[in-house]
């Protein structure tokens, strides 16, 4: 499966999510909001980067094998040659620099974490996954380019719960990401984060109201 592009699910899949998180949710009263983006961040940078190595190449080659286009030497128009050469290499750069694998090759494993990061933290937000009534919300973001999983309790939550007990719950679906079982993986990773918060925020009999949806949230 390509990632890095919008995942279209089928109605079964979708539905699979959306039981993982309800089952996850009977025994905690924390909400589990699910996440599946393209993409965290546009990363023009990479762009840029390769428009320029591809224009060094360039100049580089035509230079080096002057003798062979200028047979009777140099011409001021040669000059708009080179120009253009150099406009049409940048331009060809770019477009290569905005496909997933050239991204991946032009970008740190660190600047994919903090975008996913800060698009994490944004949809935290957009979608009110704080407007619980103990504050007991999680978000559960895969991001499809970075390939990375990402999860964002409430305050309350993060503060009782330590670090690398988070961490559990990403490494839950990592396998499954990387052999391109989105679905799966995101599921797994439901199913440990529902363990995990039936511990530090188990559910009360009767007093265990549905506050969020529980159906996969998609974007760009």
């Amino acid at each position: 499966m390509e990632t890095g592009k919008r995942l279209t699910l089928t109605a079964d899949e979708r539905e699979r999510i959306r039981l993982a998180v309800d089952a996850a949710e009977q025994h905690t009263n924390a909400e589990i909001v699910p996440m599946l983006v393209s993409r965290s961040g546009l990363y023009r940078d990479a762009q840029h980067r390769a428009g320029i190595i591809l224009v060094l190449v360039t100049l580089t080659i035509l230079l080096t094998t002057e003798i062979l286009w200028l047979p009777w030497g140099w011409h001021a128009s040669n000059a708009a040659w080179l120009v253009l050469a150099t406009i049409l290499a940048y331009g060809a750069g770019a477009w290569l620099g905005g496909l997933v694998p050239i991204i991946r090759l032009f970008t740190s494993t660190d600047r994919m974490h903090q975008k996913v990061r800060l698009r994490a933290e944004r949809a935290f937000a957009q979608h009110a996954v704080s407007q619980t009534r103990e504050r007991t919300g999680v978000l559960l973001m895969v991001s499809l380019l970075e390939h990375q999983i990402y999860v964002l309790p409430d305050q309350p939550l993060f503060q009782r719960v330590p670090m690398e007990r988070w961490s559990l719950v990403v490494e839950a679906a990592v396998g499954r990401l990387k052999a391109g079982d989105i679905v799966g993986g995101l599921c797994q990773s439901i199913q440990t984060c529902g363990i995990l918060l039936a511990e530090v925020c188990p559910g009360r009999p009767g007093d265990n109201p549905d506050e969020l949806s529980n159906e996969l949230v998609q974007e760009p």
